[in-house]
């Protein structure tokens, strides 16, 4: 008797994505929308429009958008939508400033650094720029940040590791505006983050932190006042 055909990979993630609670899919889509700016700063969105999206009631909606509001991504207006947050100057100094504090940390910790991390590195790396190459800013942004917190989780400090990971739907929002509005900027974004992994392949960590401070540091430069 024949076997059954296989379930395409798009179908099976279509029906996976159909299993979970409703509530769950629009915060999804709702997160992922601002996150990439799909849903931009300053965007009122309605339940009615987005119960439609997702093809849910809009209980759900509701419930979903709660969660939105807690994170910071949103805010409620009653009888009217939710408004997606423009990202604040404030905001880029603070989360710059975490990271500089956390990262400078790590890059010095990291060293000597072990085999599987520049591993884990090259990996990364290469997959931000095959990202950027094909003009997936939203994908390089990712991979830009797991770059990052590699570094930080190879310090073993569970307390950073986690404070850091507060840090990162704001970071990943921030990478894509900054890669959207300069796209040139990715090249020495790369080229930063080789400098990174040779510093911890010689075993340089002064060289590391120098590289992290001027590569973090420069997002405050630039994208105060060019994020919205």
């Amino acid at each position: 008797m024949p076997s059954a055909p296989p379930v395409p990979p798009q179908a099976a993630a279509k029906t996976a994505a159909k299993q979970a609670p409703a509530a769950d899919r629009v915060y999804t889509h709702v997160k992922q929308g601002v996150l990439d700016r799909r849903y931009e700063g300053g965007t009122l969105l309605t339940e009615g429009e987005l119960a439609e999206a997702v093809g849910v009631s809009r209980t759900p909606v509701r419930e979903a958008l709660l969660r939105l509001e807690v994170e910071g991504l949103i805010r409620l207006y009653p009888k009217k939508g939710a408004l997606v947050l423009p990202v604040s100057a404030q905001e880029i100094a603070d989360v710059v400033e975490t990271r500089l504090l956390v990262e400078e940390h790590a890059a010095r910790k990291a060293v000597p650094a072990p085999p599987s991390l520049i591993a884990r590195l090259e990996e990364l790396l290469d997959r931000q720029k095959e990202q950027a190459a094909a003009g997936d800013f939203a994908g390089a942004a990712v991979s830009d940040r797991c770059f990052h917190a590699e570094i930080v989780r190879s310090g073993g400090n569970e307390i950073l590791s986690r404070l850091y990971d507060q840090l990162r739907d704001r970071q990943l929002r921030m990478g894509v505006a900054v890669m959207q509005s300069h796209p040139d900027r990715i090249a020495k974004t790369l080229s930063e983050h080789e400098e990174i992994l040779d510093a911890l392949r010689s075993g340089d960590p002064e060289a590391a932190v120098a590289v992290v401070h001027r590569h973090v540091s420069w997002v405050s430069n630039l994208a105060r006042g060019e994020v919205r």
